[in-house]
């Protein structure tokens, strides 16, 4: 069965969203998603300190099976990337919620994150989109 996390805020995208400051998010992508890929093998990450906007393709990932596009799941600046992942890329299979993140946005202000991360899909949400 699909780890779906409680504490996280997902996209119809199947990136999921932490909060880890009061204006700053991790997002990596979701169980279902890694499951959905097969074996990656290949991680694009976009640049740090690059401003991104919500909706926007900002990195990729690469498996056995397919390409996908990770998008943006609010609009931000980069702040940090996950370089491991580069050398590693499987971890995105082993470890999607943990080790396996991606990358870090960092808003202007935490009131407008709260809004964000309200707009974005709860696990119960999130299982709806995914059938489960």
């Amino acid at each position: 069965m699909t780890q779906t996390p409680e504490d996280l805020r997902y996209t119809e995208e199947h990136e999921w969203v932490r909060r880890i400051g009061p204006t700053t998010v991790r997002v990596g992508i979701t169980d279902y998603a890694q499951s959905q890929l097969g074996d990656v093998v290949f991680v694009q990450l976009p640049d740090s300190d690059k401003d991104v906007a919500s909706g926007d393709s900002i990195a990729e990932v690469e498996s056995t099976k397919s390409v996908s596009d990770i998008y943006a799941p609010l609009t931000a600046k980069v702040v940090a990337v996950n370089e491991e992942l580069v050398q590693a890329p499987e971890t995105l299979n082993t470890d999607p919620y943990g080790a396996g993140w991606l990358f870090e946005l960092e808003v202007a202000d935490a009131g407008g994150l709260d809004s964000t991360l309200g707009e974005l899909l709860d696990a119960a949400g999130y299982q709806g989109v995914i059938g489960g």
